[in-house]
């Protein structure tokens, strides 16, 4: 009986992935010159960024359907429009709980 070709690519996935677990992790040093940009710091500003982006798709979208332009569908607009309401109702939960955390330090007696 033969097994399926889906399931030897899964199970060589998985024994490459179990080979590498038993690998010693080798993490590259970084100076100071090339290292990243803080990783919370750098996280943050990319969402607030494609936040943005997101609200300028939507709005281009919208000003294409007011003037009539025939490549663009209701659709498209309200969907757009509602990607960016979402994603900008995310970023100010995540300010919030930021706050809110920020409170809780600070209530902190040392």
């Amino acid at each position: 009986m033969t097994s399926p070709v889906g399931v030897d690519s899964i199970l060589q996935q998985i024994r490459t992935l179990r080979q590498q677990t038993q690998q010693p992790l080798q993490v590259p040093q970084a100076t100071p010159a090339t290292a990243p940009a803080a990783g919370f710091e750098n996280m943050l500003k990319q969402s607030v960024e494609s936040v943005n982006a997101l609200q300028t798709q939507g709005d281009d979208l919208k000003s294409a359907y007011e003037r009539g332009d025939g490549q663009v569908s209701l659709t498209q607009v309200m969907v757009s429009l509602q990607k960016a309401d979402v994603s900008f109702r995310s970023v100010v939960e995540v300010r919030n709980k930021m706050i809110d955390a920020y409170h809780e330090v600070m209530r902190m007696s040392v």
